[in-house]
C-alpha cells in the first residue's frame, strides 16, 4: 500500500462534490514529544486511509495538528484507533459547528520541524507554562471585566470576517508576525487582564506561554477556541459575543457564528463574508467578494483574472509559463491583481486591447 495520494486532485474534488456520503469535519491538536514523527505519520495514515479519513495532518517532534473530515458511519471507529494511541487517549475533538461533509477532498500528512509555524526559539521559555484556560462562561465573564483585554490571534483574513466584541486584531499575514507585535503593542499594560483566542486552541498554547516569558502576568486562554466556545454558548445558552464567521483551512472556508456581516465586498464593498480563492490557477488570490461581483467577474478577483480563464487552455499555459504562482490573500490598498504576476496581467490587457 501506498502511503500517499496518488490520484489528480481535481479527479478527487470532484468525486467528494459528487458523493452522497455522510461526513464528520473535526480537528484536534496535541503537543508531545514524538521520538520519530516520520514512522508515526507513516502509521497513521496507513489506518487512517483505511478508514476514508480526507484531510490535512501536520506531525513533528512537538507533537500532531489534524483537521480532518471522516465517513460518520466510521467515527466511533476512528476515536477508538485515535485513543489507541497513547498520547492521544481522550483528546478533544472539535466539531465542525457548520459542516456539509465537503471540507476535504483528500488525505495529506506532512512532517514538518513544527505543528504551527510560529517562528519561537523554544529553548528560549517555558512552553509548557501557558495561560489560564477558561471555557465559554469565564470567557465572558473576563470579557465584560474593563481590565481585560481580549486578543485575537489568528490572521489578518480570518478576523475581518469574525471575531469577539472588543478584540485586539493584529494586522498580519502569518501567525508568526503577529506575536512580537502584539507583545510591543501591549508592553505598557502588564497589568492587565490578557485573554487569548484562536480558531480550535493550538495557536494560543504557546502565544499565551511567550506573553507569560515577556512578563506579563494574568494570562488567559480560550479553552478549545471560538469552536468549542460556540459550542458550549449553544449547548448551555449562553450570550455568544463572537461576531461573523470562523474562517476554517478547508474547501468551506467559513462556518457562521454569529447572524452579523461585518467585513464587505474586496471589489465593490458591499457588504459581504464569502471568502473565495479567484477562480484564475496563475492568481489564487484569497479575497471576499459579493454575489454581484462573483456574476460579473467569473468569480476571479479582477477583470483581467476573469479574462484570462475565458482564454483557451494552451494560451493560459502560454502566457503563464515563468510566474511563480504564491498563496496570498488581499489586503485593501495593497494587494492588486496577480499580486506579483504583472507581467502576466499586461499581457493579458494587451491581448485584450488588440482583439
Amino acid at each position: 500500500m501506498k502511503l500517499y495520494n496518488t490520484v489528480d486532485k481535481q479527479i478527487l474534488r470532484e468525486k467528494l462534490l459528487q458523493s452522497n456520503e455522510e461526513r464528520v469535519t473535526l480537528s484536534f491538536y496535541k503537543y508531545y514529544q514524538i521520538g520519530n514523527p516520520a514512522i508515526f505519520r507513516h502509521h497513521i495514515y496507513y489506518y487512517w486511509s483505511q478508514l476514508g479519513v480526507m484531510g490535512r495532518i501536520y506531525v513533528a517532534n512537538e507533537g500532531i495538528n489534524a483537521q480532518i473530515s471522516l465517513p460518520k458511519t466510521q467515527f466511533d471507529a476512528f476515536k477508538n484507533a485515535l485513543h489507541d494511541i497513547t498520547f492521544l487517549e481522550g483528546v478533544r475533538l472539535n466539531i465542525a459547528i457548520e459542516d456539509d461533509g465537503k471540507s476535504f477532498f483528500k488525505l495529506k500528512i506532512k512532517v514538518k520541524n513544527k505543528i504551527v509555524a510560529d517562528g519561537l526559539n523554544d529553548a528560549s521559555f517555558d512552553v509548557t507554562d501557558g495561560g489560564q484556560h477558561v471555557d465559554a462562561a469565564q470567557f465572558n465573564e473576563l470579557s465584560n471585566n474593563d481590565n481585560t483585554i481580549i486578543v485575537d490571534m489568528r490572521n489578518h483574513y480570518e478576523s475581518e470576517v469574525g471575531h469577539f466584541e472588543n478584540a485586539i486584531c493584529p494586522d498580519v499575514d502569518t501567525f508568526r508576525e503577529s506575536l512580537p507585535i502584539i507583545a510591543d503593542q501591549l508592553a505598557e499594560k502588564k497589568d492587565k487582564q490578557i485573554v487569548m483566542y484562536c480558531t480550535g486552541g493550538i495557536r494560543c498554547e504557546k502565544a499565551s506561554a511567550y506573553m507569560k516569558h515577556k512578563g506579563f502576568k494574568n494570562v488567559f486562554q480560550l479553552d478549545g477556541g471560538i469552536i468549542e466556545y460556540t459550542r458550549q454558548t449553544r449547548n448551555l445558552g449562553l450570550p455568544n459575543k463572537f461576531k461573523g464567521k470562523n474562517f476554517v483551512f478547508d474547501e468551506r472556508l467559513s462556518e457562521r457564528i454569529g447572524e452579523e456581516i461585518i467585513s464587505s465586498c474586496s471589489q465593490c464593498e458591499q457588504a459581504s463574508d464569502v471568502h473565495k480563492n479567484c477562480q484564475n490557477s496563475a492568481c489564487h488570490l484569497l479575497f471576499i467578494q459579493c454575489n454581484t461581483c462573483a456574476d460579473k467577474f467569473g468569480n476571479c478577483c479582477s477583470l483581467p483574472c476573469y479574462q484570462y480563464t475565458q482564454l483557451p487552455e494552451e494560451q493560459q499555459i502560454e502566457l503563464r509559463k515563468g510566474i511563480f504562482v504564491n498563496a496570498q490573500s488581499y489586503k485593501k490598498g495593497r494587494t492588486s491583481p496577480f499580486l506579483k504576476n504583472k507581467e502576466l496581467v499586461a499581457k493579458v490587457e494587451e491581448l485584450y486591447n488588440n482583439l
